[in-house]
């Protein structure tokens, strides 16, 4: 009795598992977002098919400010009718539902330490770059200070892994999470003629920038660099305008 009882309880989570996997999955993104191209990366990573919605984020459309009333930004998954904000946990959200490919280690103490980097990413590497590129002056080079030691800290940590990636030798969470470095910069560089990531200051930064771009699943998605380039120069000259 015992025995039936846990097949049948087994049973039921097989079935609820299936249901979560086989909802109906949309992705709300931009042409140019990084935070939602982390989305595009995992799902194709995983091999889960999805329909994308793309927004125009100067007229937003209503189901984007159902789906996220509180941010009111994309990237948005919408998992059978369920939707998920903000792209880390939207990351974790697909890796818990669909095994294959795993992004996040298996071990709780690597899996903490990914979530820790991911962070490090968002809220230290991504603010100095946003500050080098919308400031001048002395705030300008306080964010080219703050940025350098930031990146050099994800140079210790490439080096202390010895690996190929952040998450080894394939694709983690990680790499995920620090994708945009792989080729933002190099739009920034055209557009304010600064280049902070060399082979020479960061060499292994810079080996896997060039590994993670190329990956052929990844190097399928990037927007148009051209594109990003026109969009950040006048991105740039609206900020210029205002010190004017």
């Amino acid at each position: 009795m015992v025995l039936k009882k846990g097949a049948e309880q087994k049973k039921r989570r097989r079935g609820r598992k299936m249901e979560e996997e086989e909802g109906e999955v949309k992705l709300f993104r931009t042409w140019s977002s990084p935070f939602a191209l982390r989305i595009v990366w995992a799902l194709k990573l995983k091999g889960i098919e999805y329909d994308t919605v793309y927004e125009d984020l100067a007229n937003k459309s209503s189901s984007l400010l159902e789906y996220n009333p509180i941010h009111k930004k994309v990237p948005v998954l919408v998992h059978g009718g369920k939707p998920i904000a903000e792209s880390l946990v939207i990351l974790e959200y697909i890796d818990e539902i669909w095994n294959q490919n795993p992004l996040l280690p298996q071990d709780p103490y690597q899996r903490a330490l990914a979530r820790f980097w991911a962070k490090f990413g968002d809220e230290k590497v991504w603010e100095s770059m946003k500050k080098v590129f919308m400031s001048e002056g002395k705030l300008k080079e306080e964010g080219i200070e703050e940025a350098k030691e930031n990146l050099k800290h994800l140079e210790e940590e490439l080096k202390a892994g010895g690996k190929r990636f952040f998450g080894g030798e394939v694709i983690g969470f990680v790499d995920i999470a620090l994708g945009w470095l792989a080729n933002l910069p190099s739009v920034l560089e055209e557009v304010i003629g600064l280049t902070l990531i060399t082979q020479q200051t960061f060499p292994l930064l810079s080996k896997w920038t060039h590994e993670f771009a190329n990956a052929p699943i990844i190097n399928q998605h990037w927007p148009p660099k051209q594109q990003l380039v026109t969009k950040f120069k006048a991105m740039y000259q609206i900020f210029m305008n205002k010190q004017a």
